[in-house]
């Protein structure tokens, strides 16, 4: 990876961590003890700051110093967390993606980002200036030894005082050392609070050799140093005394933190240790030649050892296996997962599109040919096919949960700038559907929930005088449903005012005053292009220019939107859009010369129209399906698609054709079906009747007449040019196996269209929905 790429990965990881980070922040506003999204907030700060430094990045160390600084006390309870805290935090998070941006765009902070860089900062030092400062250590004269046969336990554990255990060999003072001078050095740096002289080594007069020396010593050090510095003091001494080192009562849950805080890195037992502080390098090779020597000749593990010995605290062995437990699950879990540029995923689906494409040339090749052994070899390759298409849609599929947690902090933001107790609510997070729909949905969904904050939810004496709770509710919801997801947004505020829409539409010349017009048809009047019934404009709202934006995105991801609205009770916003904008499974029908795809999920059954059915509608299109009134449209006058010469073919009447096959009853099963060719086929295939393809989107249904039901077939979805944006009925086109293209139907606007029309000639078929 080159230094560009390694850049890139930084920038993406960074974003990725901001957000975690405003999940956690926002997750302690509402419960502030939650030390576990304390810790997340840490750990982002600080795996951004540590990664930055490494690019030399030093304009975002120093910055996320400071807001380390301030975080590393609020998880030590030093410092308590609050909602003005929190905002200062979400402004930190801002500033750092701000600043991911500029680095992005390859700039350097300019003065309005450092001078709004050094203003948090200074907030945030306000914080650390606001807390008792540690003093430096004192540097005082060594108490007066006392002499004891047995030494009483002073500091490590059980105090803040560093504990210092040293026991010099008899040949310290022939080599010129003075123990004495080592323990006057380590008041450099710190106190020496107590010693003990430890005597039980002194033999008796006949034995006592005057140049050896047999004193122990254990010495209480209060110091801020860490454990490396203290260690260093006896770096000359080393080979001539044996040494432990304990760290105070308060240190050990500081090194379990900081185990907890190393990189997520496999290392052994050791390496943690001394990655935190808490053993050097000395005392852990003293412990491995232990280890290696050990009598039985089956070595213990290293971290019995070092709490034997009184090397390391029992909590800090723990946290240290912890931590090799976690990095392992971690591992195992990441070996599955692989980072993938999203562009090279696009290309891959791309190109199975195209694979789909050359598979229904070679079937339609086999069948002619009417060779079995290529015919079945054709089939197999065209079930493979599908198997890589259904896989590879797979890797588009991402869950909707981080789209909608983003919304935390947009109510969040506008419910104190609005001044009113709003609260979200979150569901079917899980639900997944097309990433390239995700990152689309974004600024659809960012309209509908700020109307909801700034025109749905009342204020809240307005709310307690109708009875209601003071706080408001708005409502993310999402599930699969025909083949399509749908997506609510919903809340419990005031709902559409019927009268002021119509008013205001009448002003504006939408409609005339002699209109008789439903609540659906009102209700949709918001969409159009500037329309508004706010009295004041403001910088949320008041401008007409949110929801006609709605709809026309939500269009150009091929879905719809639709407004269910009770005065005084709310309001759901419902969005309905396609799983996938790249391949689906079609059905394909021909009317004449001309070949369209439907949905397959959206096709339920297939039924044939006499000719008595077509006299009993009367010019009116409806057809008596198993006593339910079906509203029908037929395609071949809606197109006005004239009589061919050539009419389009049913591949399935023709013997051998493979799996084509025409449709009678349910959709069945999957599977792949080509067009056969009409020059091929149609002297021998005259079209004698016409056929039903009965549809059903968002619970309703209605019929399209066509004249050759074609079978199933992969249908590789290729966007309209912009010649032919705003077609009525038409959501894109596909290539079939000989060539040919065929349309592809937006069933959804031909369900509309029926339903418009029953509406109009009061057949009670009601149906509202945004064109």
């Amino acid at each position: 990876m080159n230094l560009d790429d390694a850049l890139h990965t930084f920038i993406v990881e960074g974003r990725e961590l901001l957000e975690q980070m405003e999940e956690a922040l926002l997750q302690v506003e509402q419960a502030p003890g939650d030390d576990d999204a304390i810790a997340a907030i840490f750990r982002a700060a600080h795996t951004i700051k540590g990664s930055a430094g490494l690019f030399g990045l030093d304009h975002v160390v120093k910055f996320t110093h400071v807001a380390e600084s301030v975080l590393d006390r609020v998880r030590n309870h030093q410092i308590g967390i609050d909602s003005d805290l929190v905002a200062v935090f979400l402004a930190v998070r801002d500033h750092l993606g701000m600043l991911l941006d500029r680095i992005a765009a390859g700039l350097e902070p300019d003065a309005e980002t450092e001078q709004s860089g050094q203003a948090l900062a200074d907030r945030l030092k306000a914080y650390l200036d606001g807390q008792p400062a540690a003093g430096r250590p004192e540097n005082a004269l060594v108490e007066r030894p006392v002499c004891l046969e047995q030494a009483p336990p002073t500091g490590g554990a059980d105090t803040d005082n560093w504990h210092i255990s040293l026991r010099f060999n008899p040949d310290v003072l022939r080599n010129g050392l003075d123990p004495l001078a080592i323990i006057r050095y380590l008041a450099t740096f710190g106190r020496v609070a107590h010693i003990v002289t430890l005597v039980d080594a002194v033999p008796g007069l006949t034995d006592l050799e005057p140049e050896d020396s047999y004193l122990g010593y254990e010495i209480s050090f209060h110091t801020d140093a860490d454990k490396a510095t203290i260690d260093s003091a006896f770096d000359f001494v080393r080979d001539d005394a044996r040494i432990r080192i304990l760290p105070p009562h308060s240190k050990v849950s500081e090194y379990v933190q900081l185990i907890r805080d190393l990189p997520e890195e496999e290392m052994r037992l050791g390496e943690i240790l001394m990655g935190c502080g808490t053993l050097t390098p000395a005392e852990l090779d003293e412990a491995l030649r232990r280890q290696e020597a050990a009598a039985d000749g089956a070595p213990h593990p290293i971290g019995e050892m070092l709490v034997e010995q009184n090397i390391v605290h029992p909590p800090v062995v723990q946290a240290a296996l912890d931590k090799q437990k976690q990095v392992k699950e971690q591992k195992s879990a990441e070996g599955s997962l692989i980072r993938v540029n999203a562009e090279k995923l696009d290309e891959h689906i791309n190109l199975i599109g195209e694979l789909i494409i050359a598979s229904a040339g070679t079937s339609l090749i086999a069948q002619r040919a009417n060779i079995p052994e290529l015919s079945e070899a054709a089939a197999r390759l065209s079930r493979l096919v599908e198997e890589v298409r259904d896989s590879a849609l797979t890797l588009r599929m991402v869950q909707i949960g981080a789209t909608f947690n983003k919304f935390q902090r947009v109510v969040r933001d506008m419910s104190a700038e609005l001044k009113k107790d709003i609260r979200l609510e979150i569901s079917g997070a899980e639900t997944e559907l097309d990433k390239t729909v995700v990152e689309k949905i974004g600024d659809p969904l960012t309209h509908l929930v700020r109307n909801s904050l700034d025109h749905g939810i009342e204020a809240a004496a307005e709310r307690i005088a109708r009875g209601k709770p003071a706080h408001g509710t708005i409502r993310l919801n999402a599930y699969h449903d025909s083949g399509s997801i749908v997506i609510e947004v919903s809340d419990d505020g005031g709902g559409l005012n019927r009268e002021r829409i119509l008013k205001k539409a009448i002003e504006r010349g939408l409609v005339k005053p002699e209109q008789q017009l439903g609540d659906d048809e009102i209700h949709n009047l918001i969409f159009e292009a500037g329309f508004s019934t706010a009295e004041q404009v403001n910088n949320l709202s008041g401008r007409g220019v949110g929801m006609d934006v709605v709809r026309r995105n939500i269009m150009a991801l091929r879905g719809t939107v639709e407004i269910q609205s009770a005065e005084g009770m709310g309001t759901t916003m419902r969005i309905r859009l396609p799983l996938t904008l790249a391949i689906i499974d079609g059905f394909l029908v021909g009317v004449g010369a001309a070949s369209f795809v439907l949905p397959l999920e959206l096709v339920v059954e297939c039924v044939e129209l006499s000719a008595d059915e077509t006299q009993a509608a009367q010019g009116r299109d409806h057809l008596n399906l198993r006593g339910e009134v079906l509203p029908f449209i037929r395609l071949k006058e809606l197109f006005d698609i004239s009589d061919p010469s050539q009419p389009a073919v049913d591949p399935a009447d023709e013997e051998g054709f493979g799996d084509g096959r025409a449709a009678s009853g349910s959709s069945g099963d999957t599977a792949t079906a080509v067009a056969s060719d009409p020059e091929l086929d149609f002297m021998l295939h005259p079209v004698r009747r016409e056929n039903v393809v009965v549809v059903q989107y968002a619970g309703h249904r209605a019929g399209l007449v066509v004249e050759n039901l074609m079978g199933e077939f992969q249908t590789v979805i290729r966007p309209l040019g912009v010649v032919f944006n705003g077609l009525q009925g038409i959501a894109g086109f596909t290539i079939l196996g000989n060539g040919q293209v065929a349309l592809i139907l937006d069933v959804a606007g031909l369900v509309h269209r029926v339903a418009t029309r029953d509406r109009r000639l009061n057949a009670g078929v009601s149906f509202a929905m945004s064109e």
